[in-house]
């Protein structure tokens, strides 16, 4: 099978090296492989460095193009690539991530044994190893800490609603069409729901592994979440079949905070203290758990190692939960209210489709 490996990236000119040395150890004939490198009008030397390795590599490969993303966000440099791969399937690879040598010849082997959408688990790294980096990489792997999302841990082959990095048959894009250019953040999620729609399966096979880089401070993660939460909030007026439930436990959260901030106010304090008894009680269990079970993948290009040990940092972990929890619930509660607005005016404006109905209204 020819396959295309995408990449869409935006001043990633730090990290893009190091996901194109993985690209190039993969074990997979090269010459199957297009490769399709989208610079999204970076400002620092992003573009140069895809040029440099296709100018270095391109013998190497089927193909290799280096393209402009105009419209700088990710679902538009997706649709660029949806649009410009010339094989049997696209795999999308994210610049701020790396993934093993057997990568894509293990999604070549479940899409080669019938599957239509192929990928793995999805662990979180670190750019750079250090005790700090690690407590993050703690407070971000816990369930407590992001989510139950299946694609984050792995496990049995089994069917799932989203996948980090993807590999898609272009049977998948011909039938439920391209990205929406109007989401942020949630497009995966609305295009995966559309891809459902449409009557293809999401298969997670086991074996099927790639690594996310956390962000490398607490101000970054919590920047993060901020914006994963406001456009929960946003996509809950225009697809909310393509969200689950775990997604507004942030919001309920916050909701929790004030109402019992509220009540506490008028003399009802019971349930305020019940709330945040529970809370904290968890949050320190679940750090503890994330202590004992660090991540063994502490940093990108780096032989799996146990990251735990005698790290005082980790005491911080119940905080760290409880900051990243009101960031994601902040921002589904302003992305709530300003939904309907968001909605009104964007109303007919997506852009994902191909003639399908682009699905979620």
């Amino acid at each position: 099978m020819e396959l295309s490996i995408a990449i869409v990236a935006w001043n990633e000119e730090k990290n893009l090296p190091a996901v194109l040395h993985d690209i190039l150890a993969q074990g997979y004939p090269h010459e199957k492989i297009e490769l399709l490198l989208i610079d999204s009008m970076s400002e620092d030397g992003t573009k140069a460095v895809m040029e440099s390795f296709a100018e270095r590599h391109a013998a190497e490969f089927r193909s290799i193009q280096v393209m402009e993303n105009p419209g700088k966000i990710l679902s538009r440099g997706w649709n660029r690539a949806i649009d410009a791969f010339t094989t049997e399937a696209l795999v999308r690879v994210d610049a701020h991530s790396s993934i093993p040598s057997d990568f894509i010849e293990k999604n070549v082997a479940a899409l080669e044994a019938g599957e239509y959408v192929t990928g793995g688990a999805r662990p979180n790294i670190v750019e750079e190893e250090s005790a700090w980096q690690n407590v993050l990489l703690a407070a971000e792997s816990s369930m407590f800490g992001s989510s139950a999302a299946p694609f984050r841990r792995g496990g049995e082959k089994t069917y799932v609603k989203s996948l980090f990095h993807g590999a898609y048959r272009r049977e998948v894009f011909e039938k439920a069409g391209r990205f929406r250019e109007d989401l942020g953040r949630t497009e995966d999620n609305e295009f995966n729901y559309r891809v459902r729609q449409n009557g293809f399966q999401l298969c997670m096979v086991p074996g099927i592994i790639s690594y996310q880089m956390i962000r490398p401070d607490l101000a970054k993660m919590c920047r993060q979440k901020y914006g994963n939460g406001y456009w929960v909030g946003l996509t809950a007026g225009v697809c909310p079949g393509c969200l689950s439930l775990y997604h507004f436990v942030p919001f309920g959260f916050v909701l929790g905070i004030l109402v019992t901030t509220v009540l506490a106010m008028f003399g009802h304090p019971f349930l305020a203290v019940l709330m945040w008894g529970l809370y904290w009680l968890l949050a320190i269990g679940m750090a503890v758990q994330a202590a004992v079970c660090a991540p063994a993948v502490p940093a990108v290009n780096e032989s799996p190692r146990h990251s735990g040990g005698r790290n005082i940092g980790y005491v911080l972990l119940p905080f760290l939960f409880f900051l990243l929890h009101v960031s994601y619930g902040a921002g589904t509660f302003v992305g709530l209210v300003k939904m309907p607005f968001w909605r009104r005016s964007h109303h007919g404006k997506e852009s994902g489709g191909s003639g399908n109905e682009p699905g979620g209204r």
